[in-house]
């Protein structure tokens, strides 16, 4: 599952976003033609920017990617598909470690799906990594890479945007990169008020990206217009007295003209839906392998911690979490929790909370607040440290399907890729059992910690 900025860097007060009526016209009605700052820009506007990115671009690990054509296209795609939705400082790390352990495309298509979340656990979209390699066991079946952006959309996972990229730095080919850095300087180039999410706004994006990208130099010239968008046409404080292009920009040149208007009232600012909230009783459900009073006192390494993997489709697919129900919203007072986690164990492992085992600690541990793009989910964390009567071997046989279930080590869970999430629940755990033996040590009762954490 980023990382924006904040307004507060903003050294003057910003002014209610006014949409300038004679920009807002001319950017709905007027021809791709009729859009460009005057005579002779597109050439201007493409050889500034150019010499502008020769001389200021980031030196970023993907830009140094050695070999050939395949060599680099593996490159750029692993790179660009990390970057959705995620800061290049945190990607550059995922990247280096990726690209370390699958050096080639080849070599991605022979890991499991497992390994690929293991290695992608904390830079969230998780759906993201299995589209690469769902596209990497593609394009090694059909021989190599595509090498046109046309061609490069029939793999998996890979849209226009990332097809436009792989295809134009890559392989040379003149085909333009619409993502939210270039939607950002063309809003601001041509003043387009219009609505950046709708259909026919976003076509006008990407003819305007076709008609600019340099035929000589294509990649570069994609790479130059994501550059400044990252850097100097931020969202909020914009760098005009340095950009390469401001002589040419409309946005710059009306704001100028207009005390009313500001660069930063392009691109329009739509506002996002409010996620929808969700309520989760979790149970770290921890078998006991060692003494009652090793257990309670959290010294037992040997332990081993109930994992479930989650549905091949949809939210977090094929990843491992603790136990994990929904609940309602007006049931998530603690004994309902406890109803539904009880059923839940009962139906997956035929564990009968206290008929079939003993429970030597069964205590709530608190409540972390996770935020995906679309999702408020609340989880209320509980941990049950049960005694089992049958043997343990024989617990993830008698579920309904033992794929989907495993028993981990303490050092596994430790070390194992996880969401951000259940890392957090995981910790929390962690901590309270920490906790526990401290006061215990001190004769006192132990107390309880409640954790509110918000992550993109």
């Amino acid at each position: 599952m980023a990382k924006n900025p904040k307004a507060a860097e903003n050294r003057r007060r910003r002014r209610p976003i006014r949409k300038p009526p004679a920009a807002e016209a001319k950017a709905s009605s007027a021809d791709i033609e009729d859009l460009a700052p005057g005579p002779g820009a597109v050439p201007a506007v493409r050889a500034q920017l150019l010499r502008w990115y020769d001389a200021h671009r980031r030196d970023l690990p993907w830009r140094r990617a050695s070999g050939g054509e395949e060599e680099r296209a593996y490159a750029v795609w692993v790179s660009e598909v990390m970057l959705q939705q995620t800061r290049v400082p945190v990607v550059v790390g995922y990247y280096d470690r990726w690209m370390a352990r699958w050096p080639t495309v080849r070599s991605l298509a022979a890991a499991t799906q497992e390994e690929v979340n293991e290695m992608w656990a904390g830079l969230g979209y998780y759906r993201r990594a299995r589209f690469l390699l769902e596209g990497a066991k593609q394009i090694v079946e059909k021989g190599g890479f595509p090498r046109t952006a046309s061609a490069l959309r029939e793999v998996r996972g890979i849209g226009d945007y990332t097809a436009g990229a792989i295809a134009s730095i890559a392989f040379n080919e003149v085909a333009p990169v619409v993502d939210g850095n270039v939607v950002r300087v063309l809003s601001r180039l041509y003043t387009i008020a219009d609505n950046p999410k709708e259909t026919s706004t976003v076509k006008r994006f990407w003819e305007l990206a076709g008609q600019l990208v340099d035929p000589l130099r294509p990649g570069d010239f994609n790479q130059a217009m994501m550059e400044l968008g990252a850097t100097l046409c931020s969202k909020t404080k914009p760098g005009c007295s340095e950009c390469p292009v401001s002589s040419y920009c409309q946005a710059f040149a009306l704001s100028h003209e207009n005390p009313s208007v500001q660069v930063t009232d392009y691109p329009r600012v739509v506002p996002k839906a409010k996620p929808r909230s969700e309520f989760a009783a979790v149970c770290v459900v921890q078998i006991s392998q060692g003494l009652e009073q090793e257990v309670t006192d959290a010294k037992c390494k040997d332990d081993l911690f109930l994992l479930i993997k989650r549905p091949e489709e949809g939210l977090l697919a094929g990843l491992w979490e603790f136990p994990l129900v929904l609940v309602d919203e007006g049931k998530t007072d603690l004994l309902n929790r406890k109803k539904e986690i009880d059923k839940y164990l009962k139906q997956l492992l035929n564990i009968d909370v206290g008929r079939k085992s003993n429970v030597i600690l069964r205590e709530y541990v608190g409540e972390h607040v996770h935020i995906f793009s679309h999702i408020r989910l609340t989880m209320y964390v509980e941990l049950m440290i049960l005694k089992l009567k049958d043997d343990v071997d024989l617990l993830c046989t008698k579920g309904q399907d033992s794929t989907k279930l495993k028993l981990v080590s303490e050092a596994s869970v430790e070390s194992m890729g996880l969401t951000s999430g259940i890392r957090k629940v995981y910790n929390m755990v962690k901590a309270f059992k920490e906790r526990r033996l401290s006061v215990s040590e001190k004769g006192q009762a132990p107390t309880r910690k409640r954790s509110r954490r918000l992550k993109q």
